[in-house]
């Protein structure tokens, strides 16, 4: 499972922390940060690219789909229409061919022409009436008082003696009842004319409308050129009332548009004109209800593109920041290898730089030994002399500080000594007390106090003492600096439980070490003395020279209470590394 680790370089807030650390070969930031980009960009470029190509594609196609739909609709719905007004004109064209003109203006024969239409028709038919030339109604079938009624003001009157024919649209009129007129000119033998007009109901015009099932939230009306309903609709009004939508201009196909409400909701509109009637068919569906099921497969398409980008980007961030990480550890390891033999040569350096010093020092340290012994013989000649204290206490100074500084040329001759690799038998009590020796003036000044506490039964092992005061001092050396003056290190030695070999601890009681650091402390150039002359490679060398002659490191750590270093040794350095260790924390 990928974890964070994997994906956050661990260098990427990693300062340098010492000269050294700036010979890194390559800036690591900038080399993820390039990778990334570039890799982000060649694999989601195209993937996002097809992706948002492939939904307006989708999108356009849906919707262009909708469109036609409607209009295929639209067009269906005018072939109705336009039958139901051919087929009521084709009859009233009938009568007035099958009947003469003194039989139309008999009010008997209206009645059972009425009669028959309405049976014909369902009902649509309100009355019958014939007007004259003149413009009188002189007769009338009908439940209004409509006898000698004068049209010949009435600008339909003049349309159909105009057209000889003539629908109009839905209007209240003298029977203040929604309805329209269907007006049929017949020519007489004089050369004259009457008008053979029919009231026609609404109805009849909804009931067409009404059985069409249509989705997205669909409304089929009818309206006038002046946007006047002339059928009720599901949510634009009743009929007569005034839509709230532009009124599209004339063309003479089926036509599809958007319109916007004032609410903002947006419409798709197919419409068409009636040829020879003043209405326009209107059929609306909402776009958004239309587009519902693009929406649930727009949803998941998106789910799926952020699925995607995110595994894309989750590979390229693990995959970029593994090959970085390796790069920067291949680097660090090139950096502490060179450390090393810089250190190793600084410290063959001083080794002989010591040797130098104690057999220049011995020369005159022998010289003077002589001499104030020699002084101290003669002075045991004279009674005089040797029983002057303060004189034998002078001359008992000057040898005892002759052999104060023979011990430590002796020392720095058994350090230089022991920079160079040498398997001995070792007792541990001895070589940490030699140990602690080299800093004992910071132990007094400080008043830092060490206690060594060896267990019984511990015995001496064969290993490399150089290596092993190295070790040993750098680590003391960091408990020194942890601790302030007056704190406290104990140092227990003790054999191991099962196995032969020894178990060291180094517990100081100084600040500690943040727990988000103490997986790092052992890395090359990492310290938590930065600005204060730590340089982050005396633990690392320290790690190193540990796993070298075969044993192992452990550290724990509070911060405000200290720290505990656990160092397990084997018995012989030539054992194998995994032999014989045991999990220990001290405290």
């Amino acid at each position: 499972m990928i974890s964070l680790r994997n994906i956050i370089p661990n260098f990427w807030n990693v300062q340098p922390r010492s000269p050294r650390a700036t010979r890194y070969l390559f800036n690591y930031r900038r080399i993820w940060k390039w990778t990334v980009l570039l890799s982000s960009f060649v694999s989601l470029g195209p993937l996002i690219f097809i992706t948002l190509v492939d939904y307006k594609v989708t999108e356009n196609a849906l919707e262009s789909e909708f469109r036609l739909r409607n209009a295929r609709v639209v067009a269906n719905t005018r072939r109705v229409v336009e039958f139901f007004f051919a087929e009521r004109k084709s009859a009233l064209d009938f009568i007035i061919r099958d009947n003469s003109p003194a039989a139309l203006g008999d009010p008997t024969r209206l009645v059972v022409i009425l009669n028959g239409l309405q049976n014909s028709f369902g009902g649509g038919f309100m009355d019958l009436g014939v007007i004259n030339a003149d413009g009188d109604q002189i007769a009338y079938v009908g439940p209004y008082s409509l006898q000698h009624k004068d049209y010949h003001e009435q600008p339909w009157f003049q349309l159909v003696v105009d057209r000889g024919v003539y629908i109009s649209d839905v209007f209240l009129g003298f029977r203040q009842v929604p309805h329209l007129i269907i007006a049929v000119k017949q020519m007489l033998p004089n050369g004259s004319f009457q008008v053979l007009r029919a009231s026609i109901g609404v109805k009849p015009f909804e009931e067409l409308l009404s059985t069409m099932e249509l989705s997205g939230l669909g409304d089929a009306f009818i309206v006038n050129g002046r946007g006047i309903l002339q059928t009720n609709s599901h949510h634009h009004g009743r009929v007569l009332d005034k839509i709230q939508l532009p009124v599209p201009d004339y063309h003479p196909t089926t036509q599809v548009m958007d319109a916007v409400t004032y609410d903002g909701e947006e419409l798709i509109v197919g419409y068409r004109f009636i040829e020879d009637t003043p209405f326009i068919l209107m059929i609306i569906r909402k776009k958004q209800d239309l587009m519902q099921s693009w929406h649930s497969t727009r949803l998941k398409l998106i789910l799926f593109l952020v699925g995607s980008v995110s595994l894309i980007l989750v590979v390229i961030l693990s995959t970029v920041t593994s090959m970085v990480r390796n790069m920067h550890t291949a680097d660090e390891k090139r950096l502490m290898g060179l450390h090393q033999l810089e250190y190793s040569a600084k410290m063959a350096s001083i080794g002989r730089m010591a040797a130098s010093v104690a057999h220049e020092i011995n020369n005159p340290l022998a010289i003077i030994n002589e001499k104030a012994g020699l002084i101290k013989d003669l002075f045991t000649f004279k009674k005089q002399y040797e029983a002057d204290e303060k004189l034998m206490g002078l001359i008992e100074s000057i040898l005892g500080s002759v052999k104060r500084a023979g011990k430590i040329t002796k020392r720095l001759l058994t350090f230089a000594r022991n920079l160079e690799a040498s398997v001995e038998e070792i007792s541990m009590e001895q070589l940490v007390r030699e140990v602690l020796s080299f800093v004992e003036k910071e132990i007094q000044m400080r008043g830092i106090h060490v206690d060594v506490e060896v267990a019984a039964g511990t015995k001496v092992i064969l290993s490399d003492r150089g290596k092993l005061e190295q070790i040993f001092l750098n680590i003391v050396n960091n408990a020194f600096a942890a601790v302030g003056d007056g704190g406290h290190l104990k140092i227990q030695i003790r054999p191991k439980t099962h196995n032969n070999g020894l178990i060291l601890t180094f517990a100081d009681d100084g600040c500690g070490i943040p727990e988000e650091d103490l997986h790092r402390i052992f890395e090359p150039f990492f310290s938590t003395k930065t600005g204060k002359g730590g340089t982050g490679l005396g633990l690392s060398i320290t790690y190193s020279l540990v796993h070298e002659i075969g044993g192992q490191i452990q550290v724990s750590s509070e911060v405000g209470k200290g720290t505990c270093f656990t160092i397990q040794l084997p018995e012989n350095i030539g054992a194998p590394k995994g032999e014989g260790h045991e999990s220990t924390t001290g405290g």
